[in-house]
């Protein structure tokens, strides 16, 4: 195990607390038995001299006296009874027949003048001792069970570290699949594996949003350029150049609208949106897209959408283009119905759930390869504070733009 790991230091620290707990109730054992010993010799001083005074002789008078002293004298089979198994005197002085023993025996004090079998017994009535071991034990049984439970309980807090620690060597790698279980608490641990799963869905993201953003461009800028070279093989011309110049001004307006669109998705920020005519959200799409107007049979009214208007163009963008393409008369209809705006073509229904085709690069068949557009468009559209629903209906597909 790693010494400097908090793991380690934890567990040493559980150790060496166990430790000091033990010599702990070793030593107030041991001071608690130093303080019984002290306790009788104090106690018994007068009855030992009275014992000694009576040199052996025991009469009606001496039992008398011990009664009236709240002690008692015991026969010989009470003696038996009370010392049939073998007991260690809590404290003792001289040997054989002059010494002097103290037995703690089930809570009383017994004195013991000469030997066990032959010498005077005597109950000490007053005396009622509570079991200070018992107490002892207890304590520390329960502070060993109590320093083991918050043990256990920090090891288990601890554990995720070391996935942490593995998941941040995936993340060096740009392994972005992150596997923590979903948690509430709100100690360090969990807000810090919280934050680093957020951390890495962010970096997710941008790297989702770096290819998204080239591999649109690479989709996107075939048309411009395309056109720009059918227009360079043509006759120089003052038409064909202001067209040539309008195909690098469109370039250099994609350009700035993917940087938008990257920064976008990459982080989620808020966008600047105002109030704008659907009709010159509409010309501005089919202006990037260098589409035809004979293509758009506009039947909408002219509402008006709090959007951001390059990004909200660029959305339309996308479903005007995929309308076109996949349609069967290479022909589109944009509609409204109240708020809503429809994008309706006729073609068959999609193969698959729409969800699906939100996803980036979803490519269904050779047919559905929408690629990035609807992604583009879901999370433009997400900005907006709008949603996108799909139906199909007597022959014609129906993209809806919904106000949330």
């Amino acid at each position: 195990m790693n010494k400097d790991s908090i793991i380690f230091s934890t567990s040493l620290n559980y150790i060496i607390t166990i430790v000091l707990l033990i010599f702990s109730f070793l030593f107030l054992h041991t001071s608690d038995k130093a303080n019984r010993q002290e306790h009788a010799i104090d106690k018994y001083k007068t009855i030992v001299k009275f014992v000694h005074k009576q040199n052996g002789k025991i009469n009606q008078e001496f039992k008398k006296l011990l009664n009236d002293m709240n002690y008692e004298l015991l026969s010989i089979e009470e003696s038996s009874r009370v010392f049939e198994k073998d007991r260690k005197p809590i404290f003792i002085r001289g040997k054989g027949r002059d010494s002097f023993r103290v037995y703690e025996i089930e809570g009383n004090n017994y004195l013991i003048f000469g030997r066990v079998h032959d010498g005077f017994i005597i109950k000490d009535n007053e005396y009622s001792k509570k079991d200070t071991n018992i107490y002892l034990s207890s304590v520390f049984i329960l502070l060993f069970f109590v320093i083991t439970f918050l043990y256990i309980k920090t090891l288990k807090k601890l554990s995720p570290l070391k996935k942490l620690k593995q998941n941040f060597a995936k993340l060096a790698e740009e392994n972005y699949d992150i596997e923590f279980e979903e948690s509430s608490k709100k100690d360090e641990i969990s807000l810090l594996i919280n934050e680093f799963k957020n951390t890495a869905k962010k970096l997710k993201d941008i790297k989702e949003s770096r290819n998204i953003f080239i591999r649109n461009i690479m989709h996107e800028l075939k048309t411009p350029i395309t056109k720009g070279k059918i227009v360079q093989e043509l006759p120089k011309s003052e038409k064909n150049d202001q067209i040539l110049k309008m195909v690098f001004n469109k370039l250099e307006s994609l350009i700035n609208e993917f940087a938008n669109i990257e920064e976008l998705i990459a982080t989620k920020k808020k966008i600047n949106k105002k109030s704008y005519y659907l009709a010159d959200l509409i010309d501005e799409a089919k202006d990037i897209l260098m589409i035809e107007d004979d293509l758009v049979d506009c039947e909408f009214e002219n509402i008006k959408l709090n959007v951001n208007f390059k990004l909200f163009s660029i959305a339309l963008k996308n479903l005007i283009d995929n309308a076109v393409k996949y349609s069967k008369n290479s022909k589109v209809i944009i509609r409204t119905e109240n708020e809503d705006i429809l994008i309706i073509n006729e073609a068959e229904a999609l193969k698959d759930d729409f969800e699906n085709y939100l996803e980036p690069f979803s490519k269904k068949s050779s047919n559905e390869s929408f690629g990035l557009g609807l992604y583009i468009v879901y999370n433009i559209l997400k900005a907006n504070s709008y949603d996108v629903n799909y139906r199909h209906k007597d022959g014609k597909n129906i993209i809806t733009l919904k106000r949330i």
